[in-house]
């Protein structure tokens, strides 16, 4: 299978905090959802997919391509789009497009204008006019009118309201249906992902904890509850991490098969979200 973004063994250090070491594949065809904490290190590695940002150390490649002899023609074919507004806020929407156009050699006027109709969206009106929304439309109307293969996407739903990230992750399924397209989508709002997302890629403190397929981490993880005489050294081993409470405890397990081997039915096991999972992470890892 095709991998569209290809990082291997990349680093990049900064004052108190580095991205050690990631190896992160992005499948051709699919959405890959990029989750962690603010400050996990989402936003510098969108940044050196995007060449924003020069790594350390570690290979980066995006369409089998690397940027030192290929960056115009690998960004030619990415949209980017914002958790906030990047246009000129004085200028208007046709006037952005009569900018931007002329930049790509794919750029298709009839798609643009369709795209800026079906979003609704209005061509004179300045862009500070506009709420978040209509922000997050209009540059992905911009990106989608170059006929961009690989869609990049920081936190594009935050401060949205309810309604309209439905409307927006509705989008984004539509424009998966061919599978000539690739979407990127790092956020912290994890329930997004668990109605587009193909695959998920988990960074925590810096390092890739894990990039799976959203059935096998449904497989892997889950919560244990259970009484506090079940565990001891051994016992603890099954878990990420532990909550203790005067009624039992609750855990992650990365390993739900051991769980069941070494606990048999004296447990209860629950299906972990993609948010129980970055919870229990940020406790602490104790044994993966």
């Amino acid at each position: 299978m095709e991998n569209v973004v290809e990082l291997k063994s990349v680093t990049k250090n900064f004052k108190g905090f580095s991205v050690e070491n990631i190896d992160l594949q992005v499948k051709k065809g699919f959405v890959t959802g990029f989750i962690g904490a603010n400050g996990a290190g989402k936003s510098t590695t969108i940044k050196m997919i995007m060449n924003l940002l020069r790594p350390d150390s570690g290979e980066v490649k995006l369409f089998g391509l690397d940027y030192t002899a290929h960056e115009k023609e690998i960004k030619e074919r990415i949209g980017f789009v914002y958790d906030s507004n990047v246009f000129f806020e004085g200028m208007n929407l046709k006037d952005i497009k009569r900018i931007v156009a002329p930049a790509y050699k794919h750029w298709d006027d009839t798609l643009f204008y369709q795209y800026t109709d079906q979003f609704k969206l209005p061509l004179y009106k300045k862009i500070k006019t506009f709420s978040k929304g209509m922000q997050m439309k209009a540059s992905l109307a911009i990106a989608l009118s170059h006929h961009a293969e690989l869609i990049i996407m920081d936190e594009p739903t935050a401060g949205l309201d309810p309604i309209f990230r439905r409307e927006l992750l509705d989008l984004l399924q539509e424009l998966m249906i061919d599978g000539n397209r690739t979407i990127f989508f790092s956020t912290h709002i994890t329930t997004d992902l668990d109605r587009i997302a193909d695959y998920i890629a988990f960074i925590q403190n810096g390092e890739l904890v894990f990039n799976q397929s959203l059935n096998d981490v449904a497989e892997n993880y889950a919560l244990v509850k259970g009484g506090m005489e079940l565990l001891d050294r051994d016992t603890e081993k099954s878990f990420v991490h532990i909550h203790r409470a005067p009624t039992g405890f609750e855990a992650l397990t990365g390993n739900i098969k051991a769980v069941k081997n070494t606990f048999g039915d004296s447990v209860v096991i629950e299906k972990a979200s993609l948010e129980d999972i970055m919870y229990y992470f940020k406790g602490g890892i104790h044994h993966v």
